[in-house]
């Protein structure tokens, strides 16, 4: 089941023993830990111990907060089987380490997350599409089914059922990324499809980098029983453990009795400015492109209509020219992309800054178009005699 790599993984002892370092009465001759007395005093708030070395699951407090967050949501989550990560790419890396040979089928949605794609595509994955028949020969099925990266796309419940149906039957293993789900600003079923998955293997990841701060690069995975102990060995070989002072100032908030008005809050001023983007778009776009409208996340998602259709990582550089960043939709397919999309994000740029990169983004579309056109004219034009003769039929 597991990638050929993952043979001669062994649990480190260091990490065995640190991990039972702050017992009371415990005097520790392993591993290279500073004095806990020399290490900086930052603030009467910020006790000593949480700028040592710790557990490399996480935080058992922080570990428990996430637990009963995702037992809320329908997951077999006990403490014991979460994992606090360094961002939730992270987490993306420890699941390809641990699946993912040379070779090795791989579900996904097309379009997807591109991080993703460019992890699995540096050990080797060979890309299915995750709703296709070749699916069922997938060891992994990664999906982002909540407000989805890039195209903002909510799966309905059916469409959530049925993914953990064919997971299941298969036994292929799920690996549903989550980072979006707390900013819906529309109804959708947001019940993740790992709590579907009762018999199954399951990985679930979600992120503090949305709701709370990129900058602290925190994320929490939980698993299946089966999947949850490989995956800590993996995470010990790689950065040890996460930040405990990160983990401290996470903790600290996902438990203050703000948390939940914070979360409303961030809800209700992205969709402000998703209601906002979408009145620009419209000014701007709205005979160049088609679009659907997002429920939630971050992004609009853009399909160019086909007179103005061009592979839009060719006009990346001069789009930065002018002042205004995207991202072409051509990166974020597996195999062979479809031209002409792109992914906007609405969260940053105010709205006087949407209207003008949205504009400076149109016009430079439109240019792109009509400087193509005339070049077509002008091989035309050149290649084609001034006065042909005509041909027996023709009118």
């Amino acid at each position: 089941m597991f990638s050929n790599r993952i043979d001669g993984l062994r649990p480190s002892p260091i990490r065995a023993i640190l991990s039972v370092i702050d017992r009371p009465g415990m005097v520790s001759f392993a591993g290279g830990l500073p004095a806990t007395q020399m290490l900086p005093r930052w603030s009467g708030t910020i006790a000593p111990q949480t700028l040592q070395y710790g557990p490399s699951e996480g935080e058992p407090s922080l570990r428990a907060a996430v637990s009963d967050q995702l037992r809320r949501l329908g997951i077999d989550a006990p403490p014991e089987r979460v994992m606090i990560l360094s961002g939730s790419q992270q987490g993306i890396d420890l699941v390809a380490k641990l699946f993912i040979d040379p070779g090795t089928p791989t579900a996904v949605q097309f379009p997807t997350y591109l991080a993703a794609l460019q992890v699995f595509r540096f050990y080797g994955a060979r890309f299915v599409g995750v709703h296709t028949a070749d699916a069922g020969e997938a060891r992994l099925a990664y999906v982002v089914p909540t407000f989805a990266n890039p195209t903002g796309a909510c799966a309905t419940s059916a469409e959530r059922d049925a993914l953990a149906r064919r997971c299941l039957d298969a036994g292929t293993v799920l690996f549903e990324d989550d980072p979006y789900r707390d900013l819906a600003y529309e109804p959708c079923d947001r019940q993740p499809v790992a709590a579907r998955m009762g018999g199954g293997s399951w990985i679930y990841q979600g992120s503090f980098s949305k709701t709370f701060a990129p900058g602290l690069r925190l994320g929490f995975l939980a698993a299946s029983a089966d999947l949850f102990p490989p995956l800590v060995l993996l995470k010990q070989s790689v950065d040890l453990h996460s930040s405990r002072l990160s983990q401290l100032i996470v903790h600290d908030a996902i438990t203050a009795d703000g948390w939940n008005a914070r979360l409303e809050e961030l809800a209700a001023f992205y969709r402000a400015r998703r209601d906002t983007f979408e009145e620009t778009l419209s000014r701007h776009f709205s005979d160049l492109a088609r679009w659907r409208t997002p429920s939630g996340g971050l992004f609009y998602w853009l399909q160019l209509h086909d007179t103005y259709s061009v592979d839009t990582r060719t006009v990346l550089d001069e789009a930065i020219a002018r002042d205004v960043a995207f991202m072409p939709g051509e990166e974020f397919y597996p195999n062979e992309p479809r031209l002409g999309t792109m992914r906007l994000n609405f969260s940053h740029a105010d709205a006087a800054q949407a209207d003008q990169g949205l504009r400076a983004l149109a016009e430079l579309i439109r240019s792109r178009t009509r400087s193509g056109r005339s070049r077509s004219r002008a091989r035309t034009s050149s290649c084609t005699p001034a006065r042909m003769p005509a041909s027996p039929g023709s009118s």
